[in-house]
């Protein structure tokens, strides 16, 4: 990675209806919130804007291309006063590639195979069909650090629950755990975000949801 520069405020999207039922995301490109979700996306806002103060709004904005990560900023950005339509997309900000999984419910598949996910650290245990592993995340953020990082300015970025643990895991200098050869942060409540700075992680806002990472 390039040298970074200013503050990166990373958070997740808030709660979905796939979320509350239970659903494998993935690539799923339209999931709304659910009410919790708003409820998420509002108090990681309210958040954000005490954190900033008087101080100025991040200057990039930056969100995953899928609908959940773009409707959490929207709410975001209304808190501190910035314009959603100034966000950039990009899709190296995406959650996993969940593969044949897409769509289908967790209790279906453990069903079928038996456990998927690491109960400890919401990661999965098994590698999805036709899916993405956490390498491979790592190799996609990685260049969107190389593109990006150097930016002059703070940025927001609104992504997903094992991308955003991926990214700050690359950010703060952590090593690859064997396990997913990737360097992967802890999980944190849904509805939370976090500032990285000099590869130091603080919470912005700590979140109280409980979807799976």
């Amino acid at each position: 990675m390039n040298g970074l520069k200013g503050r990166f405020f990373i958070a997740r999207h808030g709660e979905t209806v796939f979320n509350a039922a239970g659903r494998m995301q993935g690539d799923q490109m339209d999931t709304p919130l659910t009410r919790a979700g708003f409820a998420q996306a509002d108090a990681m806002g309210a958040g954000l804007a005490a954190f900033l103060g008087d101080g100025p709004a991040p200057h990039h904005l930056w969100a995953s291309p899928y609908g959940r990560a773009l409707q959490t900023l929207a709410i975001v950005c209304e808190h501190v006063g910035e314009d959603w339509h100034r966000a950039r997309r990009d899709a190296r900000l995406a959650e996993i590639n969940v593969g044949a999984w897409g769509g289908r419910s967790y209790g279906e598949i453990i069903a079928e195979q038996g456990e998927i996910v690491d109960r400890s650290c919401g990661l999965f245990s098994v590698r999805p069909p036709q899916g993405e592993w956490y390498d491979e995340i790592a190799a996609r953020l990685t260049s969107w650090l190389d593109e990006h990082g150097s930016d002059e300015g703070d940025k927001l970025i609104i992504m997903h629950g094992m991308s955003s643990r991926v990214l700050r895991g690359l950010m703060t200098g952590l090593d690859a755990d064997r396990r997913w050869s990737a360097p992967v942060a802890p999980g944190l409540p849904q509805g939370s975000m976090v500032v990285i700075e000099d590869r130091v992680e603080r919470v912005v806002h700590l979140g109280a949801g409980k979807a799976p990472s």
